[in-house]
């Protein structure tokens, strides 16, 4: 849960743009939108295979 406390001088614009920035950094957008649609088991594990394979290809050229 993200808490944003209001210091005395802030103005509601600030704190808006202090809790999207903690929401971007926590990465809950990622993961609600990861979340909207149903994904079968098997496309998860392609999903990871493939990741695992680009981050070993890169780490290979680099």
């Amino acid at each position: 849960m993200i808490v944003v406390k209001a210091q005395p001088g802030d103005t509601s614009d600030s704190l808006i743009r202090k809790f999207s920035k903690k929401v971007l950094a926590e990465g809950i957008l990622q993961d609600l939108k990861k979340h909207e649609f149903y994904q079968k088991p098997a496309e998860i594990r392609k999903e990871k295979a493939k990741l695992l394979k680009r981050r070993k290809f890169t780490r290979r050229n680099y």
